[in-house]
């Protein structure tokens, strides 16, 4: 389903001017990073995470403009450095975007979703949580297992793994923390940005999400030329 046309263009427009991510952002990377670690540290064998582990890099999942914003500085970076493997994410993407294109939820064209996604008990809600549940992240490279982008991955990829609260409750990964107690979970809590850094960065940015694979697809790399 389509975006109001306002709505599409203000997205195409902040895809074009914003070139790389506001340097503040490297701050917040850094608050969140040291909470994974100390959550990391007080989980211990209860978190399994390990690299090649990538049944969270299935599926997907919404990111804000500033998770898209670090994503395609990431590309930039990447195709300097190693073009091969930049292009290669870029294929594996393209065709992400080709198979969902068809039932994607907002305007498929780019890439942004749908803003009723995000309204509790609404068809559009239901819908994306139906949508792409088998889709594997582009960024992840098929044969190692691993992120190719991993410095700079969204919040979403940082986050996932230790107990993290939302309006649902206190969550962790379900390969991890088995025979833990609620009391022995909730000990390990992580609080990834306690000074809600990141809404402030995206009051300047705006609102509007996307998904990983339309931030790093070929078209993408065009509006931050």
């Amino acid at each position: 389903m389509a975006t109001a046309t306002g709505e599409t263009s203000s997205y195409i427009l902040w895809i074009m001017l914003l070139r790389r991510p506001p340097v503040i952002d490297g701050e917040l990377i850094k608050i969140v990073d040291a909470a994974l670690a100390d959550a990391t540290r007080r989980s211990g064998e209860w978190l399994v995470c390990r690299p090649g582990c990538a049944q969270c890099c299935v599926g997907v999942f919404a990111i804000n403009r500033l998770d898209a914003a670090r994503l395609q500085q990431g590309m930039l970076d990447l195709e300097k450095s190693d073009p091969v493997r930049a292009g290669r994410i870029r294929d594996r993407a393209d065709d992400s975007v080709a198979r969902l294109a068809a039932n994607f939820p907002g305007d498929a064209k780019t890439g942004a979703l749908d803003k009723r996604v995000f309204e509790e008990g609404s068809e559009q809600e239901q819908r994306f949580a139906e949508f792409g549940n088998d889709e594997v992240c582009p960024v992840l490279d098929p044969e190692t297992g691993l992120c190719e982008l991993y410095a700079s991955r969204p919040m979403t990829c940082r986050t996932f793994g230790p107990p993290v609260r939302s309006e649902g409750g206190l969550g962790v990964c379900e390969l991890c923390f088995h025979g833990a107690s609620d009391e022995q979970i909730a000990a390990c809590e992580m609080v990834p940005d306690p000074d809600d850094l990141e809404t402030k960065l995206l009051r300047k940015l705006g609102a509007g999400q996307t998904t990983v694979a339309y931030s790093v697809r070929r078209d993408a790399s065009a509006y931050t030329e």
